[in-house]
């Protein structure tokens, strides 16, 4: 019982992490860390900001409400 609970709130946290993409920066870490050994890994913060940056100069994102 304990362990089927378990792998189910594992399961959940998972996929609202995927959800929200709250994952990104750790698949682009794991990225970076595999393809690029001598590059500097950025903080979160900096990455948020270079994605944030990424997106409002994409044309095909539209217009922020925000």
């Amino acid at each position: 019982m304990r362990l089927a609970l378990h792998r189910a709130v594992r399961g959940v946290r998972w996929y609202v992490r995927e959800f929200t993409d709250e994952s990104a920066y750790d698949r682009y870490v794991a990225h970076v860390r595999k393809d690029h050994p001598d590059a500097a890994v950025p903080s979160r913060r900096e990455f948020e900001r270079m994605r944030t940056d990424r997106q409002e100069k994409d044309p095909r994102q539209g217009f922020r409400c925000c």
